[in-house]
This record gives structure tokens, C-alpha cells and sequence, in this order.
């Protein structure tokens, strides 16, 4: 039987337990050196995106400190009642800085450049936190709609108001803007009746929302087929130092022998002095023919139930309003022709080229009358509407009476409106108001003969044997449809037609029927609305279309007087300026 034998240890093991000692210290301090490297490199990664981050953020910070110059500069150009003025002034405003706890921006506004007529305003900003930079340099336009109002009523009294609608059949193909009437913040702004369409972007001063939070425009939106947004900046057309403003720096940038002061001296009843000019096209070249110093016969009404004939009552700011006399017809000088009160012109040589700061506009012609305007004549002298060749606006003090349609020379398009390619324009701004004329009132003193004087007839005779019968020769009437192709800024008012009945008394006489229809290729910036018509009774029904070419800048004299300025196409650029 086999014996268990005691196990002899060998020199060689203690060696053995040795190394492997020294392989596992070894493998321990290679792990520590691995894992110490890693913990290095995750520190530099976390220091890194750390670093990145902080960057990062700083980066931002600068970026949206020059926006927040940006927002800054545009507010304050929002507020000015005349922007080249401004800069020409050197106005306090046109630089200005933007400080936050890291970061800060500084920012300067000079005018670029025109885009036609239309100036084009540089915003550049450089917001900085701590090294890092960021520049804004935007190029902004003075916003242009195709309807902007101050109200959406109109008057019927010393301060009353009351809301003007639109209506079932209306289509308004224009952008429209209304400002906000903040005494009434839970009733809308906007009156309709019925479904009216509105094919383009309206945008309200006021809130979507009544001050309890619902919804004041539940049950309308649809009504608004390219959207409606809230909460935007306003018209300064019920601002009358703006107005002023525009008004002073027209007159004083136009052709002194195309600055009028008419002065009216035939006795008739409520006399007003005007300026007659009938727009027409001979030979291929347009041309205005001006008869100065025409005395209007005018109508006034003295009781607030009668009409809607109101203006606003200057130095009030749109807060009170007064009965204008209206027109009736009106009397030219019998010597006008010999003694130069009477004059045909080429449009072209009213042309003027406005420069500011060695930046010149593209030219355009200007007529400036201290007084009022009546736009129309006898459609025998000129053959057809009133038709405007060339790019001109008038501007008058007082009233701008329209007598007659207005259209332009060249191009139209398939609905009747001009096409994008047609180079003609008219533009016209009004201190008082500008109204469509009620031609019946001509028959108001029957014949007229004044010694010195001359009946100057407008629109259209109602018989065709006009020139053979006196009688005949003052019953007169308009267009229908009666269209208006301009760009239309009223200071003093509304735009409308005047002589629509309130009551029993006399309603405007149309073409045929109750109501006829007014179409507005163009724009209207008016302070307060003027009644066009009576839904279905008198007057006119609407159809406003916008003339897209007035965004090229193609209406000379800047009389643009929306509050909001937006970046021009591809005018935003944003980058990191080198050192």
C-alpha cells in the first residue's frame, strides 16, 4: 500500500509568485495610467465642450444683442413723422446703443439708397459679448398697404362715430391696415355685414382678444382668405405733424412754376378756390391741362343728420370732426387762356429728382397746390375718361375733388387693371379730403352766366344733344362703373363719395339704378373712413384692388405714412465681422 509522500517545494516557486507579483503590480499600473489618461482626456473633452458651450453662448448672446439694436433703430424710425427729414436733421435717434449684463449692441441708420421713388433705409448693428461679435445690416422700406385707416368709422357729429361696414357682393383685393381704437378694446375694430371678401392679409392694431380672453373674431376668420394678424404698428395718417411734415417737404423739393395758390373770385354761394387739372394723351405724350384760380360753388350742410360729409376739424388729431362744404361745379377766369391762368404741359416737365445726401431718386413729376384740386372736365375736350401718361403726384392743402374716372395709359390686364410692366402712375395726397363728386348738384342755381367767369362742366351730359341746349348742359353725371387708378393718402379725413343720404334728404344721383360701382386700382391711406355708399340704397359698392407696382417705389414725392418699416427683399444679412 502506497504511502502519501509530503510535497518538497523546489527553489523555483518563491520565483514564481514573485513575477507573478510583479504582473499583477504591473498590470495595475499600466490600468492607472490608462485610467488616468482617460480621466485626462474626458477633463480636456469636458473643459472643451464646456469651453464650446460658453462660446457658444457668448456668440448668441452678441447675435442677439444686434437684433435687439435692430428692433431698437426700427421702433424709433417708426416713430419719426418723416424719416429723410430725420436724417437730414441729424435727428438724436439715428445712433443709439443697447446695453445688457453680457452683452451690448450699438447701431447707426443712413439711407441706402431708392428703389424707384421710394427710399431704402440701412439699419447696420454690432452686438459684442466679451470677444465674440456679431453684425446685423439690414436694408428696411417704409411698410406700403394697399388700404391703411386710422378708423374704421365715420363721422356723424362734432365727436361721434359710427361703424362703417363691409358688406355681401364687396371684394377687397388689397392689404388692408386698421389701427387700434383703444377705448373700446372688446368690440372689433373691423365692421362687416354680411360676407365680404378680403383677398389679401389684413392686419389689426388691436387684439384678437376681448380683455376677459375670448375670442372677438370667431365666426369671421374665414372671411379672410390670405390670413389676418394682429397687433401691428399703425398708420401715422391721423398724426396731422406728419402729414405737415410730408406736405412741407414735397412743396419745397417741386418746381416753383408748379406751385399753385388759387384764388376764387366769382360770387357764388360757399366759394372755395381750387385748381382744375384734366389729364390726357395727345400725340403719344401725356399731358395736364391747369386752370388756376377756378372758383368752387359749394354746398353746405348745417345739420349732422343730413349727410356724411364730414372732414376732420385741424388741430384736433382725428378727435373732432366738422361739415365741409361740398362741391357743386365751379367757374373758370372767361380770360384764362390769354392771360396765362390756363396753361397745357407735357407731364414731363413737372419731373423733379429728389436728392438726399448725394443719393438721388429716379424722377418723377410733382404739382403742389395751397389749396383744393378738382381732378376732371367735359369728357368732349378730351375725348374719354381722364387718362394719366407718366409718373406724377399731386398734393393739395386743401381738398381733392374727383370729377371724372382716372385711368392709366398703357397696359392693363385682363381684369382691367394696370400690368406690372405699365410705367405710369398717379399718386395724390389731400390735407382735407379726397371725394368723388356728386355731378347732379350742377343744377343747383340752374344756368349759371357770371360776367369775367365760365361754367366748366365735368363727368358726362345725361342727354346727347348737350351743346345744343343750355339746360342740358348742366345735368351731368358719372361713369358706372367709376374707376380711380391712383395711390391716395387723405390727412384731413376719409376717402368716399360725397353727397350719400343719411336721411330724406337728396341722395347722389347715380348712373342708373340705386347704386353704381367704385373701383380703386391703387392704394388709400386715409384717417378716418368716408362713406362710399348705403348698403343697397345710394351710392357706390366697392371693388378695391391693390396695384402691386406701388411696392417698386414708382409713386414720386414719398407720401407713404404707415408706421412700419420691414426688411426690403434679400435685405437681412447677418455675419461675424473679421477683427
Amino acid at each position: 500500500m502506497a504511502r502519501n509522500r509530503p510535497i518538497r517545494r523546489t527553489k523555483a516557486q518563491p520565483s514564481r509568485c514573485r513575477r507573478r507579483k510583479g504582473l499583477a503590480l504591473g498590470l495595475v499600473v499600466i490600468s492607472l495610467g490608462i485610467l488616468t489618461a482617460l480621466g485626462l482626456g474626458l477633463l480636456s473633452v469636458g473643459y472643451g465642450a464646456r469651453r464650446q458651450a460658453i462660446a457658444a453662448k457668448a456668440d448668441l448672446a452678441a447675435m442677439l444683442a444686434a437684433e435687439a439694436g435692430y428692433e431698437k433703430a426700427v421702433f424709433w424710425m417708426s416713430e419719426q413723422q418723416d424719416m429723410l427729414s430725420a436724417l437730414q436733421q441729424g435727428a438724436a435717434g439715428t445712433s443709439g446703443r443697447v446695453s445688457f449684463p453680457d452683452s451690448s449692441s450699438s447701431y447707426q441708420i443712413s439711407l441706402f439708397t431708392f428703389a424707384g421713388t421710394r427710399p431704402v433705409f440701412r439699419v447696420s448693428c454690432l452686438g459684442r459679448s466679451g470677444a465674440f461679435k456679431r453684425k446685423v445690416d439690414v436694408l428696411v422700406v417704409q411698410a406700403i398697404s394697399g388700404w391703411d385707416m386710422g378708423m374704421c368709422r365715420v363721422p356723424t357729429g362734432a365727436t361721434q362715430t359710427s361703424p362703417v361696414s363691409f358688406s355681401t357682393g364687396e371684394v377687397i383685393d388689397m392689404p388692408v391696415s386698421i389701427n387700434e381704437r383703444n377705448e373700446y378694446p372688446d368690440q372689433r375694430d373691423i365692421h362687416i355685414i354680411g360676407s365680404p371678401r378680403f383677398q389679401k392679409p389684413v392686419a389689426m392694431g388691436e387684439s384678437r382678444r376681448t380683455t376677459g380672453g375670448s375670442d372677438k373674431y370667431y365666426g369671421v376668420m374665414s372671411l379672410f382668405e390670405d390670413g389676418i394678424y394682429f397687433d401691428q404698428p399703425k398708420t401715422r395718417v391721423t398724426d396731422e405733424k406728419t402729414v405737415q411734415k410730408k406736405i412741407d417737404r414735397f412743396r419745397d423739393s417741386t418746381k416753383a412754376e408748379y406751385r399753385f395758390k388759387p384764388v376764387g373770385q366769382a360770387a357764388v354761394s360757399y366759394r372755395q378756390s381750387a385748381v382744375q387739372l384734366e389729364f390726357f394723351v395727345k400725340n403719344g405724350v401725356g399731358n395736364v391741362r391747369v386752370t388756376n384760380n377756378c372758383t368752387v360753388r359749394s354746398v353746405k350742410q348745417s345739420q349732422d343728420w343730413k349727410t356724411y360729409d364730414f372732414k376732420i376739424r385741424p388741430g384736433t388729431n382725428g378727435t373732432r370732426y366738422e361739415r365741409y362744404p361740398i362741391y357743386a361745379y365751379h367757374l373758370a377766369p372767361a380770360n384764362a387762356n390769354k392771360t396765362g391762368q390756363r396753361t397745357t404741359l407735357p407731364l414731363t416737365s413737372t419731373y423733379v429728382t429728389q436728392s438726399f445726401g448725394g443719393v438721388d431718386s429716379e424722377p418723377g413729376g410733382q404739382i403742389f397746390v395751397d389749396g383744393n384740386v378738382v381732378i376732371g372736365g367735359n369728357m368732349g375736350r378730351h375725348s374719354n375718361d381722364q387718362r394719366i401718361k407718366g409718373r406724377i403726384t399731386v398734393v393739395a392743402t386743401g381738398n381733392i375733388w374727383i370729377a371724372d374716372s382716372m385711368t392709366l395709359h398703357g397696359q392693363h390686364d385682363g381684369n382691367g387693371r394696370p400690368k406690372l410692366n405699365n410705367p405710369n402712375v398717379l399718386g395724390l395726397l389731400a390735407q382735407g379730403v379726397i371725394k368723388v363728386v356728386d355731378p347732379g348738384l350742377s343744377r343747383i342755381d340752374g344756368v349759371v352766366k357770371k360776367k369775367g367767369f365760365t361754367y366748366a362742366p365735368v363727368g358726362r351730359p345725361d342727354y346727347a344733344g348737350v351743346d345744343q341746349d343750355d339746360s342740358d348742359y348742366y345735368r351731368r353725371h358719372l361713369p358706372d362703373p367709376m374707376v380711380v387708378e391712383a395711390a391716395m393718402t387723405i390727412g384731413g379725413g376719409g376717402w368716399g363719395a360725397e353727397n350719400v343720404q343719411r336721411s330724406y334728404y337728396g341722395g347722389r344721383k347715380e348712373t342708373g339704378g340705386r347704386v353704381d360701382e367704385l373701383r380703386v386700382h391703387g392704394s388709400i391711406s386715409e384717417a378716418i373712413r368716408g362713406v362710399i355708399g348705403l348698403v343697397g340704397s345710394d351710392g357706390f359698392l366697392k371693388s378695391y384692388h391693390m396695384d402691386e407696382r406701388l411696392l417698386t417705389g414708382i409713386v414720386p414725392g414719398d407720401i407713404w405714412l404707415r408706421g412700419k418699416y420691414v426688411p426690403a427683399p434679400a435685405g437681412w444679412h447677418d455675419y461675424r465681422p473679421g477683427k
